[in-house]
């Protein structure tokens, strides 16, 4: 790595989810994965080289059933919960029971107005939220001991806006947004690929040891196209 980190923290994004695979969405929380997510948690948990100090999920059922085996393979380490859930900017009673494709015009809506302080509704969030939100996070990361090892099971965007907190530090949530969503068209967060931090002299680090993370902000780590092909075959959108 060329660096030795106090702290590692890696974030996983879950499985696949019925969401990711297309089906109607009633319920952000408890939406679970599918046959292929399960699967795929699973591979997760064999990846791993390092035995974590603490394992860290979302409480959504998707992302807590993506620990799951990791929690299996390495039984002496709890798992705690920790708002690091998805970034839900649409109002959840809008848009009950109903597809990606057909949130599809208002979520481009929501982007396209680009206010950082906007709420949709309730049960939605702002975007300057989540960041703070992503913010906690890296702060309560960074409060643990040294030589901690951490693996976190979260969601795509929310994983997105922590990639942020470190890449674009000091930049204003007006800039932040304006990147964000361009970003995330070239380069989603797949399921179960992993975003890699350290942390050291008091600075946050990406880390560059997942070969389908991108490395830095803005460039991504391949062509945009391949990108977009393998988001389409995993299913990814919006906040599921």
């Amino acid at each position: 790595m060329g660096v030795d980190f106090l702290i590692r923290a890696t974030f996983v994004r879950h499985g696949q989810s019925t969401g990711n695979a297309g089906q109607p969405t009633r319920d952000l929380v408890a939406m679970p994965l599918t046959p292929l997510g399960v699967s795929q948690a699973r591979e997760v948990a064999c990846s791993w080289r390092r035995e974590p100090t603490h394992i860290v999920s979302s409480p959504f059922l998707r992302a807590r059933q993506t620990a799951e085996p990791t929690c299996v393979r390495f039984p002496g380490v709890p798992m705690a919960i920790w708002p690091i859930h998805e970034f839900t900017y649409l109002c959840p009673a809008n848009w009950a029971d109903t597809t990606r494709a057909q949130r599809r015009p208002t979520v481009e809506a929501y982007w396209q107005r680009a206010d950082p302080a906007y709420v949709d509704g309730e049960g939605a969030e702002s975007f300057s939220q989540v960041l703070r939100r992503a913010e906690s996070a890296l702060a309560r990361l960074a409060a643990l001991p040294d030589e901690a090892e951490v693996f976190l099971f979260s969601h795509g965007q929310f994983m997105q806006a922590v990639r942020q907190s470190v890449g674009l530090a000091g930049e204003s949530d007006d800039d932040k947004m304006a990147q964000f969503w361009p970003f995330e068209q070239r380069s989603p967060v797949l399921n179960c690929q992993k975003l890699v931090l350290g942390h050291a002299g008091g600075t946050w680090r990406l880390v560059d040891e997942d070969p389908l993370a991108a490395p830095e902000l803005p460039v991504a780590m391949d062509s945009i196209a391949a990108r977009a092909d393998r988001a389409r075959a995993g299913g990814r959108f919006g906040h599921e």
